[in-house]
């Protein structure tokens, strides 16, 4: 590379792949000698950088034939996204004169104590006001990035803008100002300045001292395209060096000059009052960043020369010029119609149209194993999307390839990360059953020897916690750890939560981040802390302590774990060395100067590749422009920047999916400026389908016949089990439900957490009852009773609230019914009496809600109901024959009364007794059978007969028969539905071609045939 006059200023185009061609072009002129390398300084914009330049240089050494290769020293300076580094990046020239930065958490946790002096309660508080916090400190990172002085903000200009706009931009913009001044105003106190405003002055510093004293050891930039002023000043005395020069990725050096005019002014207006940013400028073109570096530079386009090296993965030159064509501005694009063929293709480019992104990874992926089939090929997947790059290497997988997804997962997605964020909402929900069942299960809890041991006793308590949840609060836990006999163990996990639920609103924020940790280590031991999320999880709640120490941060806890949320959905924990070698997996900040023989983007469709523009949430547009800040659209340029790189690589697959998991997506505008500039015909012949073809095939498994309906057949001994009052309708209505209940003893599981059910109100009220018979039946004691219950059943206070209400109405009514009884001669003998009677063999059992003594001496049978009882045709049908049942355990002398002696005698009188809404009342009494006024059902004088006839075919059939335990009989009648999985539902309940069987509600002898 000869030397020249003026500033030297290089382009790789983006056919020849930047990274190795940047090597190969600096190898040969500063490798000579042991040391020549070593002398050299690269300064990259960003880590992710320096880590494809080291790959870079070891790829080069492995191909030329030298005894080692001692690297130069690579300094990181910036970055296209100019959120990604913002701090002090050149320490090591010096510069003690300049201040030193503030720390960046600390001023975020200061901001959000000024937001809340200015705006009060409007502010928002906890995990808000942090959020809104975070958001104001980008917005003045951005200004000082691009040189605006907080002067700049008081300028008649932006006054001006500010008193057209809407009221609410209005407020915000006085909020900023407000806030800014307030900060300043500690800095200035503090003798600090702002990390972004320590790195504007560290690069004029360097830029003073190289021009008046240039190092003795050769300079290069390369791949720097972040276009903020001080830096571009910086590039610019670089490139004027005796051994320096600046090297820019993918400048397209063959775009005809009308359409570089036609980009606009680019941060170089015509006249002193001008915008920066002119209106018509083409901010989302992919060489508009570039023009606004050159021109921050004072380099004019044509002193810009082609890099004289290419890298070993480069592609046809022609590539360039098709790529310049694909992404002509809005004027220069008509030339599209008298474009000749040879400057419309695109060879080795592929388009893949799937129908969902799980389609969309699953192609992807086997794209990537088709390609590693060849030696020494090397694939890069390039998605925004995080989702689609954690599916890819899901699938990946599946053949044993370890792929690494460099652009990291959130730290809130690793184990360590999610232990901590656990321990916090087990804080802020006192301790309630699903945060607390899934930290104590977390893979990281109880690590070690023990870990099988606590593993049981954390199941033990997880059946416990099954139902409703219990009252908040330790002590709720510590007596289900008693009842399941894990006392000891629950001691040492309360031991480690007690701390945490012990905090007060108003906390010091350090105080409280530190128990937290103390929390984390006793529960996990050494291994929270192990690990790259663990040692990022480290140095972010340190970072975090010692901010909120320094600022004084106050916090309630119950805001804790959203705050801790974002600050970790805010740090990436990035994979160590040690995937596969010659597969990776690319964010587009990630991707930015890699290369590989396959690149294959994914994700491209609209509001992801290019990402949605963001406007900035405290300041308008309209101030923004007047201050020379580029637009929300400047974004979508680098993402069309990224796009373009990527198809400089020799084989290329563009990826979108038609829809996504809120429905159909629209495909990138790049995607379809692809196709437009290809046209149709050409477009069809860079279709992919054969990685779509295998993708759907690969899951395909051999066609097996439709699973048959159950219709199990135990054996004799295996029939001859007991049967319950309310079993018998699961019998007779879905006999395997029957089968897998009292047979294979399978019960439901109930969810941690859930809703109160029927059966759990019914329990409650069931228990109510009996506690006030058994108390004499006082006219004021059933409310006081009934809050006993609900405290001993730990109801959660939230469901007692809105329970009440209904509750309490209906034991009012019950209270008054039983009362009134008394005055007829009718008392209670029997409540939730637990009562069984041999019959034909088979033990038949139940429990009787209540059991009154009537006037006459004969029997009532009550049974209470939450919500409606069963009608009288159901009853006709036979089904709902419970009280009939324990009418007859009752005649058998199966219950005893309340005074523990066997009843006898005669069931007259049938009665549920609800809960529910009738009328204006609630709580009610009704009888099943046909009385009054009823049209339909059994008549009282035969329902005990109607019901030993249906018992006695339910045992002909299934208990003492053969027939089979059809799964579903009557698939007509209400179903609990808790076997339906089992039963494998969904895949036959269909092949009934929409015949319903008849209903089996007459009674049947024989053996069911």
């Amino acid at each position: 590379m000869p030397e020249r006059a003026g500033p030297k200023v290089y382009s790789i185009a983006a056919h020849r792949g930047f990274a190795d061609a940047l090597v190969a072009g600096l190898a040969p002129r500063y490798g000579q000698g042991e040391l020549g390398l070593a002398r050299l300084t690269l300064l990259l914009p960003s880590r992710r950088a320096v880590r494809t330049v080291t790959e870079a240089f070891v790829r080069h050494a492995g191909s030329v034939e030298t005894p080692g290769l001692l690297l130069p020293r690579m300094v990181v300076v910036g970055d296209l996204d100019l959120d990604e580094t913002l701090g002090p990046l050149l320490d090591p020239l010096g510069a003690a004169d300049i201040a030193p930065a503030a720390d960046p958490t600390r001023r975020w946790l200061r901001l959000a104590h000024y937001l809340r002096e200015v705006d009060g309660d409007a502010a928002g508080k906890g995990a808000a006001l942090l959020r809104r916090a975070w958001e104001l400190g980008r917005t003045m990172d951005r200004l000082l990035v691009e040189g605006i002085a907080p002067l700049d903000l008081m300028s008649e200009r932006v006054i001006g803008v500010v008193g057209e706009l809407a009221s609410h931009w209005t407020d915000n913009t006085r909020t900023f100002l407000k806030v800014q001044q307030y900060w300043l105003a500690e800095l200035a106190a503090r003798g600090e300045i702002d990390a972004p405003e320590r790195r504007n002055q560290l690069f004029e510093h360097a830029a003073r001292e190289w021009r008046l004293a240039p190092p003795v050891f050769p300079i290069v930039a390369a791949g720097v395209t972040s276009a903020s002023p001080a830096l571009a000043k910086l590039l610019r005395v670089v490139s004027e060096l005796p051994e320096g020069s600046v090297v820019l990725p993918d400048f397209d050096l063959a775009l005809p000059q009308d359409v570089w005019e036609e980009l606009g002014t680019a941060g170089n207006p015509a006249g002193p009052e001008d915008p920066p940013f002119g209106p018509h400028d083409a901010v989302t073109h992919p060489q508009y960043h570039l023009k606004l570096l050159l021109n921050r530079m004072g380099i004019a386009r044509e002193e810009v020369t082609a890099w004289h090296r290419s890298g070993p993965g480069a592609s046809p030159p022609s590539r360039s010029t098709v790529i310049s064509n694909l992404f002509l501005p809005p004027q220069a694009s008509t030339a599209w119609v008298g474009l000749e063929a040879e400057r419309r293709r695109l060879p080795g480019v592929r388009l893949m149209e799937s129908a969902h992104p799980e389609q969309e990874a699953q192609a992807i992926a086997i794209l990537v194993r088709q390609a590693l089939e060849v030696p020494e090929r090397r694939v890069a997947v390039i998605t925004p999307d995080r989702g689609l790059a954690a599916r890819v290497v899901a699938h990946l997988t599946r053949w044993d390839i370890a792929a690494d997804d460099t652009a990291g997962l959130p730290l809130s997605q690793t184990a360590a990360g999610r232990l901590m964020l656990l321990l916090a909402e087990v804080m802020a929900d006192q301790a309630a059953p699903v945060p607390l069942i899934a930290l104590l299960v977390h893979p990281l809890a109880g690590a070690g020897e023990g870990r099988a041991a606590w593993l049981e006793s954390a199941r033990k308590l997880d059946r416990g916690l099954r139902g409703p949840r219990p009252g908040g609060g330790l002590a709720a836990l510590a007596e289900i750890a008693e009842a399941r006999k894990i006392g000891a163990w629950w001691g040492e996990v309360e031991a480690v939560l007690a701390p945490l639920l012990a905090l007060d609103q108003g906390e010091p924020l350090d105080t409280m981040l530190g128990t937290l940790a103390d929390a984390a280590e006793r529960l996990c031991g050494e291994a929270i802390w192990s690990g790259a999320d663990g040692r990022s999880l480290s140095a972010m709640v340190e970072e975090l302590r010692a901010a909120a120490a320094s600022a004084g941060t106050l916090f309630d806890p119950r805001e804790l774990h959203a705050m801790l949320r974002d600050v970790m959905d805010r740090a990436a924990v990035r994979p160590p060395w040690g995937g596969h070698p010659r597969v990776s997996i690319y964010g587009l900040l990630e991707a930015r100067m890699s290369r590989a023989d396959l690149v294959i983007c994914g994700g491209l469709v609209e509001g992801t590749w290019p990402a949605a523009p963001a406007q900035d949430a405290l300041l308008p547009p309209a101030v923004l422009r007047a201050l020379g800040v580029p637009g929300a659209d400047f974004r979508i340029g680098l993402a069309a920047h990224d796009l373009a790189a990527a198809l400089g690589a020799p084989e290329v697959v563009l990826s979108w999916a038609l829809r996504d998991a809120g429905g159909p997506v629209i495909p990138s505008r790049f995607v379809l400026r692809v196709k437009a500039l290809m046209g149709a015909d050409e477009a069809k012949r860079h279709v992919e389908t054969e990685a779509l073809r295998l993708a759907r095939m690969i899951d395909d498994a051999t066609p097996v016949p439709a699973h048959p309906r159950p219709q199990p057949m135990p054996s004799a001994g295996q029939r001859r089990v007991d049967l319950s009052v309310t079993g018998l309708d699961r019998l007779r209505g879905d006999p395997y439900e029957f089968y897998a209940n009292a047979i294979l003893g399978l019960s439901r599981l109930d969810a941690l957490d859930a809703e109160p059910s029927a059966a759990w109100k019914g329990e409650v009220a069931h228990l109510v009852m009996e506690r006030w018979h058994r108390a004499g039946e006082p006219v004021d004691g059933l409310h006081t009773i009934a809050q006993q219950v609900l405290v001993e059943k730990n109801a959660h206070p939230l469901m007692r609230a809105l329970w009440w209400p209904r509750l309490s109405a209906a034991l009012d009514t019950f209270r008054d019914l039983v009362l009134a009884h008394k005055t007829h001669g009718r008392r209670v003998i029997a409540t939730e009496a637990k009562g069984d009677m041999d019959y034909r063999g088979i033990r038949v059992h139940g429990r009787a809600d209540r059991i009154d003594r009537l006037a006459d001496g004969k029997l009532a049978v009550v049974d209470y109901k939450t919500g409606s009882p069963p009608t009288t045709r159901r009853v006709e049908e036979g089904f709902a024959l419970q009280l009939g049942l324990v009418a007859m355990i009752a005649e058998a002398r199966g219950f005893k009364d309340l005074d523990d002696r066997v009843i006898e005698g005669e069931a007259e009188a049938f009665e549920y007794w609800s809960m529910a809404k009738n009328k204006d009342t609630i709580g009610y009494t009704t009888t099943p059978l046909k009385e009054g006024s009823k049209r339909t059902g059994v008549l009282p004088d035969e329902f005990m007969p109607h019901t030993e006839d249906y018992l006695n075919d339910a045992l002909d059939r299934w208990i003492l028969g053969t027939e089979a335990f059809t799964a579903r009989l009557n698939p007509e009648l209400g179903s609990y539905a808790d076997y339906d999985q089992l039963m494998r539902l969904d895949e036959w309940i269909t092949s009934l071609g929409g015949r319903s069987e008849p209903k089996d509600s007459e009674p049947r002898t024989g053996d069911g045939a």
